[in-house]
Formats: C-alpha cells, sequence, structure tokens
C-alpha cells in the first residue's frame, strides 16, 4: 500500500472511532442536560471540546461511505407507482422514497427482459456485450443463462469486486436468474435468502439491523408484480412449455389469484365501472406494426392467445391484478424501510430503488415485456439520502440507464474509480442537483431490435428479428406510440441524426466498439 493509501486508511479509522466516542458522547450530552448535578457544565464544556476535535479530524471533501440498499423489483413499469400519478394503485414504501430523494421519469433498462437486465446489473454492460454458448450476441433470456465463464476483465470490473475493492460488505438476496459465473455467490455476496418474497423481506431487514464492522452493499431483489405473467400462461396453456411453467408456479398462481380478487361486497357490474382501471389509449396494435413485433407474438401462443383472445373486461381485470401485485410488492420494499429506520441508519444510508423492466400491460393488447415500448422499456429509478439528496425532486430530462449507470454511481459513493461500459455515468451529480453535461441519447437493445432514445423525447427503433425494420416515434406528439413518422419528411433530420447515434456511438461494429472502448 502506498503512504497516501495508509494515510487514507489511518484517518477512516480515527474518524470511525471519533464516530464511536461522538455517539456516546451524544447520549451523555442528554443525561447532562436534563441532570441537576452542579458539575453539569464543566461536562458539557468537555462533551463541546470533544466534539470540536474530532469534526477536525475529518479531511476536507471527504465523507463516510454510506451503507448502499438497492431494491429490484420484477417487471415493474415506470408508471406502475402512485407518486408517478398513477391513480388506480398505492405505493406509500416507493412514494416515500420519492417524497425524501429524486425520482427519474426517464430512465430505461439495457433490456426489457429478466436475465439480460440483470446480466447488467452485474457488469454494468449491455447483455449484447456477451456471447451465448453458440457465439450469438446475449440480448434475450435463453442465451444470457448460457453465458459460458465470463473474462477475468470482466470479473475485476462487476459491481462486486469494485465494491469489494472500497471496503464494503455484500449482501444479496432474492431472485438471481443469471449464468454461474455471474451469480451473487460466484462474485462474493453473502447470500441472505433465496426466496423472493416478505422472508426474503423479513431477511433483508434482520441484516440491516445486525452488527456490522463496515459499510454494506446490499440487493434486495424482489419478485413482484412478475406474477402478472401466469394469466395469459393459464389463460392459453396448450403448451408443454406453459404446462411446466404452470405446474412449477404453484406459489406464482396463488399469489396471482389474490390479486385477481374483486374488492368484497362490490358486484362485477360496480367493479368494472367504479374500481378497475379503464383501457389504456394505446390498447390497439400500432398502426403499420413491425413484423419483429407480429414475430414476437407468434412465438409463444400464450402471447398470441391474448392478443387475438381477450376482452376489454378481461384486458382490465389484468390491469387490476398488476396493480395489486405492485401493491403486493410495495409492502415488502417498506419492510426494508422500516428496517432502516429502526437501525437508526437512515442517514447514513443510500437507498436507490428499480425494477429490471417493465409490462405491456395491455398497451398495443399485449402483456410481458421484451417490446422496445415505453411500458417496457422505461422503469422506476429513484434515490434517497436523507441530508445529501435533495427531497422531493423529479427529474424529468436526464436520460438514466439502471445496467449501465449504476456501477460507476455506487463507486462514486463509495469513494473508488469505477467503470466497465465507457458509456456508463455516475449518477451522484444528478442526484445532488448539481449541473453537469450529461448524455443527449441513450441505447436499449432487446431480442428483437435496439433503439436509441433522445432528451427530446424522440426514439429511433431498428429491429432485427425479421430482416431490418426503422421506425422513428415521437413521444411527445404521441406519447402512446400509436404510430410511427419514419416516412414522414418533417423527421428526416432527426432520423439520420439518430442513425448515426446507433451506428457510432451506441450499438457500432465490433470493431468501432474495441475503439471506443479504450478511448
Amino acid at each position: 500500500m502506498s503512504f497516501m493509501g495508509i494515510l487514507l486508511y489511518l484517518l477512516v479509522i480515527l474518524r470511525e472511532r471519533a464516530e464511536l466516542l461522538i455517539n456516546f458522547e451524544m447520549y451523555r450530552f442528554h443525561k447532562i442536560i436534563n441532570s441537576p448535578k452542579p458539575d453539569s457544565m464543566k461536562n458539557l464544556v468537555g462533551f463541546t471540546l470533544l466534539l470540536g476535535f474530532f469534526s477536525s479530524c475529518n479531511p476536507a471533501g471527504t465523507t463516510t461511505q454510506p451503507n448502499i440498499i438497492y431494491i429490484y423489483t420484477d417487471q415493474q413499469s415506470a408508471s406502475m407507482m402512485s407518486s408517478a400519478g398513477n391513480d388506480w394503485l398505492e405505493t406509500p414504501a416507493m412514494d416515500y422514497i420519492a417524497e425524501n430523494g429524486i425520482r427519474f421519469t426517464r430512465a430505461y433498462t439495457t433490456n426489457p427482459v429478466c436475465s439480460p437486465a440483470r446480466v447488467s446489473l452485474m457488469t454494468g454492460r449491455f447483455p449484447g456485450y456477451f456471447s451465448d454458448a453458440n457465439g450469438e450476441q446475449a440480448r434475450e433470456n435463453a442465451g444470457s443463462m448460457k453465458i459460458p465463464e465470463v473474462s477475468e476483465d470482466v470479473r475485476n470490473s462487476t459491481i462486486a469486486a469494485y465494491m469489494s475493492e472500497a471496503g464494503y460488505e455484500l449482501a444479496y438476496g432474492g431472485k438471481e436468474h443469471l449464468p454461474p459465473s455471474l451469480q451473487p455467490k460466484s462474485l462474493g455476496f453473502l447470500d441472505i435468502s433465496d426466496n423472493e418474497r416478505e422472508i426474503l423481506a423479513e431477511k433483508a431487514a434482520d441484516y440491516i439491523k445486525s452488527e456490522k464492522d463496515k459499510p454494506y452493499f446490499l440487493v434486495v431483489s424482489l419478485i413482484n408484480p412478475h406474477d402478472i405473467c401466469y394469466m395469459a400462461i393459464r389463460d392459453f396453456a396448450n403448451s408443454e412449455r406453459s404446462a411446466n411453467t404452470l405446474k412449477r408456479g404453484k406459489v406464482e398462481l396463488e399469489i396471482l389469484d389474490k390479486a385477481m380478487e374483486m374488492p368484497q361486497g362490490v358486484s362485477e357490474e360496480e367493479f368494472y365501472t367504479d374500481y378497475c382501471p379503464p383501457l389504456p389509449p394505446n390498447l390497439e396494435p400500432q398502426i403499420d406494426e413491425p413484423e419483429a413485433i407480429t414475430s414476437l407474438i407468434d412465438r409463444r401462443q400464450f402471447r398470441k392467445g391474448a392478443r387475438e383472445g381477450y376482452s376489454d373486461e378481461q384486458w382490465r381485470h389484468h390491469r387490476w391484478a398488476y396493480c395489486r401485485l405492485t401493491e403486493f410488492v410495495d409492502v415488502h420494499v417498506q419492510a426494508v424501510l422500516d428496517a432502516v429506520r429502526e437501525s437508526a441508519q437512515e442517514e447514513n444510508t443510500l437507498i436507490i430503488f428499480s425494477s429490471d423492466h417493465g409490462d405491456n400491460d395491455a398497451s398495443h393488447r399485449m402483456e410481458h415485456k421484451t417490446t422496445l415500448y415505453e411500458e417496457s422499456a422505461n422503469i422506476p429509478f429513484m434515490a434517497m439520502w436523507k441530508g445529501h439528496i435533495p427531497a422531493g425532486a423529479v427529474d424529468e430530462k436526464h436520460l438514466v440507464s439502471n445496467g449501465l449507470d449504476l456501477l460507476p454511481t455506487l463507486c462514486d459513493y463509495a469513494g473508488i474509480d469505477g467503470q466497465s461500459d465507457p458509456r456508463g455515468r455516475s449518477l451522484r451529480p444528478l442526484f445532488e442537483g448539481r449541473d453537469v453535461d450529461w448524455r443527449e441519447t441513450l441505447g436499449v437493445e432487446s431480442e428483437i431490435g435496439r433503439m436509441v432514445v433522445d432528451q427530446e423525447g424522440f426514439k429511433y427503433i431498428r429491429y432485427d428479428a425479421v430482416g431490418i425494420e426503422e421506425q422513428i416515434l415521437d413521444l411527445v406528439k404521441d406519447p402512446y406510440e400509436t404510430r410511427h413518422f419514419t416516412t414522414d419528411p418533417g423527421y428526416a433530420e432527426k432520423l439520420e441524426y439518430l442513425r448515426n447515434k446507433f451506428d457510432t456511438e451506441w450499438f457500432p461494429s465490433i470493431e468501432t466498439a474495441k475503439n471506443l472502448e479504450t478511448k
């Protein structure tokens, strides 16, 4: 270790000892000010001098590393919180994070399906950076689960490697859905629970309240509202694959049935009139829908069955259940937040909340995920750390990638330099309300294509599942993506601009990508 490294280490130790003494003296202080003894004032003066001395031991510009908790739900769209303006559900725990921190409205997953998104969580890279066992880009679930042993360079630049280097204790609980070499245990995380529901929340709470001798990084990976997947699978289970999924999903089906229950004492007519969410404005398929979407639907019978067979009432009931499942997971989030408060560590804990992807939720007569529509790709992203992140901020401008940006953000707060994909950025300046130059575009990939979104609300999509199909969408003029503007002359300049960003910045050829990584 270098001399500066040793010095910094000693300062950190001194600071920790100082904080322990100050906490003890704070306890004595409360005794002193309520004490009738004549030497109380002498003790109070001594406490003040001690506090001043130890405060001076903190070098200018340094802060104690916070505990960090990353709460990660599954299949939750950005709109699925009451703090996001959704009147059809109540999410007080998620709202608490928003009210006491910052919420981003333009946050995207790197890939809107479970396993690829989780590969990004661990590595800070696009899933397509990796190849599956057949040498194909790992852009879909099956392929990303078969990523072979990752390289030494990747292992040394995972989220676990960096946080461990920074001196953090690593803990992980809940859903993994990762290839063997990127599973939490393989990377050095303590496995606190394999459960993905209330038991996970309890185990996470126990971990948070336990005694530790160094800061911790905890991932709480909750499963819901993912159980919504089972509605269409059960309704159209006419394949062996669907039958096997249902056989393994007894708990999921039980929770789904609970979510689908109508309020007690309410008739079916009242349910659809007064309680059930309405159909979305973009219920119908997009005008001139790309063949890539059609092929995606045709690959699984339940997708096709839902699109062609669900009545308006069934789609609305799907939306009702999706809301209830989101409320169920909010209860588990609350248990985590309660534990942080009970441990008296809320002001020393950075809490980040997000999801791996969303759900199409009846938009374009689709459920499940995978598409590049907003419902599937736009995800919640919030952060709170009392006293450090301004409360109640809503960022509607900056483009955030939870897969690329989380790793450098955590490294920033941990006090080390860490980056995997060079296009990932630390979000700390945005969390803290500082003015900073930021990306104007952001890339997102999928098994059926890839896209680039920009700050002004335009989306360029290049589908590649059935040949090459291009689209440009305008989220300002058409926020529900009911049509595209690709052949409109008024969009020609923007189309060319985003095409160029796609080819040179976000999804270049392999040779160009290697050059970008070395810059």
